[in-house]
């Protein structure tokens, strides 16, 4: 029961914090037009079948199913009249406006995306922000590896990747993946010593992502051993710590339930370390006809809980917003100098992937929620500002070359221009959902992941340094 409450309890609060996203970006195209005086044909928050909808004054205002942005038709903006079909009753002449108020109209919904980030970064500095203690603490590094021949040792702690200072693993991650190099300069330190080594990174080949060969130091732990599994044949045992599964390093118990599953029938490489000695193996998850997914009939128990701690009060407003701007000018900046980068479109994230990660987010921490959703606005008003047709930066384009000629541009170019360019929009995202959907047992791996939040006053206005996590006295488990 308690379990259900929790899952309406998210499924609640994903839909009002993402619709409350969607709400401000569109009343802010709502305001700025009735001040202008355009004329206003609907309001809707979604796409497709109406949930429910209203009129008044001659708005239509909805609420429709496909929770994957919104809408404000109004038929003195070409591209608002191509997508949605708007237009004048019969014998009835709209005006033309200028381009000044198409311009100040596309505007204000990525401007009231950026106030409402700082609002919520507000709130945040008021009631804190859990941070997770997941220091970049290196963990087992093979004898015969190169890093391992550089001198790098277990216990030593990343500081900086590509000349960004980081201090936990999800920093390490990201900075590697968004480098433009797979050859990367990482500061490690140890003992207070600072020293610079140059490590390749190499990509994934199920992530397809770039990663460095090294490790954080808490795994998984084998708790028990079912008989005539395929863990058993390939000679796995009780308290072996896994390392890595197909080329994966793991880092929880769950993220290696998520890969075990999806490779039924897969061999597959997997890395333990047994009483301080590391071994690989190569073991075959076999389907479960039940399920559909791969099993290696193992017991696992995680060694240690998602630990948080408040950072009462929180970063300051600005500093989020600045911290924010600049990781999705990066992300940007990665997409561009792909094939530098291998950051490629797939990578990104549509509406089922940004509801799933708000989904964990809430399921952890309100004010991890409230973190997502300043990151979630400011990408949308930086995103939304692209010149790029349909969006709000091709209105403003577009009327900035009408300003420019000192009259209209071409109804049809206009029409057929924002035709092609939301067939495209269109296509990418349905594109970037498929593979949301291939993440799925990811996003759910990320949700039962257990998490301690504890509420300690630093009185600093950044992050205390993250204290080393400890093993849970008694860890959740279960069998794959």
């Amino acid at each position: 029961m308690v379990s259900l409450f929790n899952y309406i309890y998210v499924a609640v609060a994903v839909v009002l914090l993402f619709g409350a996203s969607v709400f401000v970006h569109e009343f802010g195209h709502f305001l700025m037009a009735r001040h202008r005086g355009l004329k206003i044909e609907a309001f809707a928050i979604g796409f497709g079948p109406k949930i429910m909808s209203w009129t008044r004054n001659g708005i239509e205002y909805a609420w429709r199913w496909i929770p994957a942005g919104g809408f404000v038709k109004l038929p003195q903006m070409m591209t608002a009249e191509v997508l949605e079909g708007s237009g004048a009753p019969a014998g009835e002449a709209i005006p033309p406006i200028s381009p000044w108020s198409k311009i100040l109209v596309a505007f204000a919904g990525p401007f009231m995306n950026l106030v409402f980030a700082f609002v919520i970064a507000t709130v945040i500095y008021f009631v804190g922000l859990p941070v997770l203690v997941n220091p970049s603490i290196i963990g087992y590094v093979p004898p015969d590896s190169p890093e391992a021949k550089m001198g790098i040792r277990a216990g030593d702690r990343i500081v900086e990747v590509d000349g960004k200072p980081v201090t936990s693993w999800q920093e390490v991650q990201m900075t590697t993946v968004l480098a433009r190099t797979n050859v990367i300069p990482v500061v490690i330190q140890r003992d207070n010593h600072r020293t610079t080594y140059h490590l390749t990174a190499a990509v994934n080949p199920m992530l397809g992502w770039k990663m460095l060969d090294l490790e954080p130091r808490d795994h998984p732990e084998i708790i028990e051993v079912l008989p005539d599994s395929p863990a058993q044949k390939v000679g796995l045992k009780s308290k072996d710590a896994i390392r890595s599964f197909a080329g994966v390093p793991i880092a929880s118990r769950e993220q290696l339930i998520g890969l075990i599953q999806k490779r039924a029938g897969k061999p597959s490489h997997i890395r333990i370390e047994r009483n301080g000695k590391e071994l690989t193996m190569t073991i075959t998850p076999r389907l479960d006809p039940t399920t559909k997914t791969g099993r290696i009939g193992v017991d696992l128990g995680n060694r240690s809980t998602n630990l948080y701690q408040v950072q009462w009060p929180g970063p300051l407003p600005w500093d989020q917003i600045a911290g924010v701007w600049n990781q999705t000018i990066d992300t940007l900046s990665a997409l561009i100098h792909s094939k530098q980068t291998g950051v490629r479109p797939k990578d990104l994230s549509g509406p089922v992937g940004i509801i799933s990660m708000l989904a964990v987010q809430v399921n952890t921490d309100y004010r991890l929620a409230l973190k997502f959703l300043v990151l979630l606005n400011v990408s949308l008003a930086i995103l939304n500002l692209l010149p790029v047709p349909v969006l709000d930066g091709g209105h403003i384009l577009l009327a900035l070359i009408e300003r420019v000629r000192r009259r209209p541009l071409s109804p049809r170019l206009v029409e057929y221009t924002t035709t092609v360019f939301a067939i495209l929009l269109i296509s990418f995202m349905l594109y970037v959902t498929f593979f949301d959907i291939t993440r799925w047992s990811l996003f759910r791996s990320l949700f039962k992941q257990p998490s301690q939040v504890e509420n300690v006053e630093n009185g600093s206005h950044s992050p205390a340094p993250a204290p080393e996590p400890s093993p849970a006295p008694a860890p959740a488990h279960s069998t794959p």
